[in-house]
């Protein structure tokens, strides 16, 4: 397959609207739909924004156990990665590479290498990396994305409760938007977490031409989304930027991110929808038989997840294929 072919293949894979010349192209609604999932109401106690700050625990990915860190205090990129981590338990030693705290279960492994599916193998290329930025987020319009400034300000919103605290910004990419987080000034921490080399690699490229997000409390973490490293109930907040359908199982990443979350830590998401309600069906059934290298959901699939994951409060935006959905730890 000729390299441009291999492109527009991995691009429409990534994009799974229609054409702007198809006859059969969903029209441009935007609708916002807020219903709680569960009787329990969340207390507005257990609002995070005024809880006390704590440093970030980074945890063993094996055991889950707190890491013991050596190395200078701060929580910057300069400072973690002069640091190395160990668990007492598992006694496995953890530290920087290249740029990044890689905290894999597979971190270290000298002959052991295990391949993920397609869809994340593909996010770890180093093309597929630096275009990220450069063209290939920018398509996403397309499918209704209302381009980083606007979902970041609608992320903003939701995470109101949880100003001030810890954010983990998983499936980060080339870190789009946790540069926006940490620029803020909204958060006290701030992780960007990828399980691609490449896309960290990115990231910090794109931090180290920016002055004033190098000095922030910022870190960049290589991590699975189904095995976060971080003790259970130590996270404000989890953002995830178009990364639901890149994830191998998706019931796994939700229900570790519920693992991760304070009570009453918000989980905010973007991803395309398989379908909605106004998609015609022929369309149905060819996004159904073409888009197989992802997990895309419908928006009561997410719901129904989410809840079976046991959060809260969910609320969604949606446009075209695009949705912002939002949920809370009780």
């Amino acid at each position: 397959m000729a390299s441009s072919s291999i492109f527009h293949h991995i691009l429409f894979l990534k994009h799974p609207s229609l054409s702007d010349n198809s006859p059969v192209r969903s029209p441009l609604r935007f609708r916002s739909t807020i219903r709680a999932t569960s009787s329990i109401a969340l207390d507005p106690g257990l609002s995070t924004k005024n809880s006390p700050v704590s440093e970030v625990e980074f945890s063993c990915p094996i055991c889950y156990e707190p890491l013991i860190r050596k190395g200078p205090s701060g929580f910057n990129l300069p400072a973690i990665y002069r640091s190395g981590f160990i668990c007492n338990k598992c006694n496995k030693a953890y530290s920087s590479k290249d740029i990044y705290l890689d905290l894999t279960v597979t971190a270290g492994t000298k002959e052991y290498t295990e391949s993920k599916p397609q869809g994340t193998e593909l996010f770890r290329s180093p093309l597929v990396s630096f275009l990220y930025e450069r063209g290939w987020r920018q398509n996403f319009n397309r499918s209704g994305f209302p381009g980083p400034d606007e979902e970041f300000k609608m992320a903003q919103e939701y995470f109101k409760p949880a100003e001030g605290g810890v954010l983990v910004d998983v499936s980060c990419g080339s870190g789009l938007f946790s540069r926006k987080f940490a620029k803020s000034g909204t958060y006290a921490r701030v992780v960007a977490l990828d399980f691609s080399e490449n896309m960290l690699r990115q990231c910090y490229d794109f931090i180290r031409s920016d002055d004033t997000i190098l000095p922030t409390n910022l870190a960049l973490v290589r991590a699975d989304v189904s095995r976060l490293p971080f003790s259970s109930g130590s996270v404000d907040a989890v953002h995830a930027g178009a990364a639901l359908h890149c994830w191998p199982s998706p019931s796994n990443a939700v229900a570790e991110i519920n693992r991760i979350l304070r009570s009453g830590g918000v989980f905010v998401g973007t991803t395309f929808l398989r379908y909605t309600s106004s998609t015609p069906a022929i369309v149905r059934s060819l996004r159904g038989r073409v888009l197989q290298n992802y997990t895309y959901l419908t928006e009561e699939e997410i719901e129904d997840l989410c809840t079976s994951c046991g959060l809260i409060n969910y609320s969604s935006k949606v446009r075209q294929a695009f949705i912002m959905f939002s949920v809370q730890k009780p």
